[in-house]
């Protein structure tokens, strides 16, 4: 392990391979306390968290940040490998030939003889290939293969998807905003009761999420995007309250409705 640190020490830059070489190295009885007892699940949220900063890099349009950000995501992926490389499972190479091989598979008009008009062709012959290199008979199937850890508006989203691929889908956004309105009626018919109105709340969202769907809208970045409106607007009510000396905490619930038409006024 010493003659791989020093080869590590002395290079100008870095492959994949080394990025491997270095884990192990971490993880090796003289590595690092930290990194030697790590497991799958122990560092599963790191993986996660990874990804969104990516996503952040790619909202902010950065290169820099991105190439940094990718990085890091890298190094979660060649991190699980390890640990399974340590149990004799699989290698890095591994994991690149079964990706490798699977987009050669699932583009038989790059790859093969079949022909294409279109992204929509595309993404047709994709999904029927899924569903055979998976093992999947039923378009149940494809629905339950939708990882349960995903965001809930993501999750909803796929299934309202892939449950219309089967022609399960509302004819129009107007039909999906109907059984919107229909959903918030049954909400507001049970508010009395926590239970039934927790059931009830989940279907209204789940009816949010099939609005955006039928728009062709991402439910998670719309509110994403609520939520950085509703703290900017929060924040510029806190302002107007300090700068008229009033003390936020009490103010009337009349008083805090004021200052919030305000902000949205700015």
């Amino acid at each position: 392990m010493e003659q791989v640190i020093r080869e590590l020490l002395s290079k100008d830059s870095y492959s994949v391979s080394d990025l491997v070489r270095i884990v192990r190295v971490l993880r090796s009885e003289n590595g690092c306390p930290w990194d030697k007892v790590q497991t799958h699940k122990t560092i599963k949220k790191d993986l996660l968290e990874e990804t969104y900063e990516v996503m952040e890099a790619i909202d902010c349009d950065s290169p820099e940040m991105m190439q940094e950000e990718l990085g890091d995501v890298l190094l979660q992926v060649v991190f699980h490998t390890v640990l399974e490389s340590e149990q004799g499972h699989f290698e890095l190479d591994d994991v690149t030939n079964d990706v490798c091989r699977k987009l050669i598979v699932r583009h038989p008009h790059v790859f093969g003889n079949v022909n294409v008009e279109g992204v929509d062709d595309v993404l047709r012959n994709w999904d029927s290939i899924k569903m055979d290199t998976k093992g999947q008979e039923t378009f149940t199937d494809t629905l339950k293969s939708v990882p349960k850890n995903f965001p809930a508006l993501m999750r909803a989203q796929k299934l309202g998807k892939r449950a219309a691929k089967s022609g399960f889908d509302f004819e129009s956004p107007q039909q999906a905003f109907d059984s919107l309105k229909s959903e918030v009626s049954e909400v507001e018919e049970v508010l009395g009761d926590k239970d039934k109105a927790a059931q009830e709340l989940g279907d209204l969202m789940f009816s949010f999420v099939n609005v955006a769907r039928k728009l062709g809208l991402d439910a998670e970045e719309l509110l994403s995007a609520a939520n950085d409106k509703f703290l900017g607007r929060f924040e510029k009510v806190e302002q107007l309250t300090l700068s008229d000396g009033q003390d936020i905490t009490k103010l009337t619930a009349d008083e805090l409705e004021a200052y919030w038409q305000r902000a949205k006024q700015m």
